[in-house]
């Protein structure tokens, strides 16, 4: 185990708890004890209830103890959780697509959202969106790689008239022109049947199997702004994380 060097001058609070991690680790409270008891602790190490309470909170959040109101802390494991974390630069790297891709509008009007579409898109029955539909294809071989249903507030309908539309991401356009950020991103995948609509779009059999990608774009004041759905046919989109250890304690 990695422990910081006693020449860091650690808060208290952290200096306990590595402490007590290495009590843990050393084996001198095995994995399905309990801890002394809070006042034992605070007085075995000279610590204030405070600075005890700090410390357990992170060997909590290290998987190492579990805490339950009116019950003994329990060691539940002698080794910190490993964490693994994925980053990305920008929106464009959430599910996206390469850069060699455009889209082809086929559907553009002003809609108000029905039940099924409200559940689809996450806004109220009645609220007033502006529907993009179009299929994405590759620019150099024409191939068609999916059909996105785009919402966008009524607001920034004006967007599919610029010259770059269906080669920029909606949501880029939007805070390019309007000035809308996004703040945080709802994604959710599930393999679904395709519409026989959306089947002859892609020219694939009724009700064939497809991977679905919804997208919801919210703004600093957690507004939803856009919502894409997406239906990819099998073998049509692939993408790739890679993960790595978070060296956060």
């Amino acid at each position: 185990m990695d422990f910081p060097k006693l020449s860091e001058r650690l808060p208290l609070y952290k200096s306990l708890a590595n402490t007590l991690e290495q009590r843990i680790y050393n084996g001198d409270w095995p994995v399905g004890s309990v801890l002394p008891a809070e006042a034992d602790l605070c007085r075995d190490f000279g610590s204030s209830r405070h600075t005890l309470r700090h410390a357990l909170q992170i060997l909590e959040a290290n998987g190492l103890i579990y805490r339950h109101q009116g019950a003994p802390t329990k060691v539940v494991s002698r080794q910190r959780l490993r964490r693994f974390t994925q980053s990305f630069n920008s929106p464009i790297d959430i599910l996206s697509y390469s850069r060699d891709t455009y889209r082809e509008n086929l559907v553009e009007e002003y809609i108000e959202l029905d039940q099924s579409l409200s559940q689809i898109v996450g806004a109220p029955v009645g609220s007033s969106w502006y529907h993009i539909g179009g299929i994405r294809k590759r620019q150099k071989l024409e191939e068609v790689i999916a059909w996105t249903d785009i919402y966008i507030l009524p607001q920034f309908a004006s967007l599919t008239k610029d010259p770059e539309h269906t080669q920029v991401m909606v949501y880029e356009q939007i805070e390019k022109k309007y000035g809308a950020r996004i703040e945080r991103a709802e994604v959710d995948v599930y393999a679904g049947a395709a519409s026989p609509v959306i089947s002859k779009k892609l020219n694939i059999e009724p009700n064939a199997s497809c991977l679905v990608i919804i997208r919801r774009y919210f703004d600093d004041q957690d507004k939803l702004f856009e919502v894409t759905v997406t239906h990819h046919p099998e073998n049509k989109y692939k993408y790739s994380m890679e993960f790595k250890a978070s060296s956060e304690v």
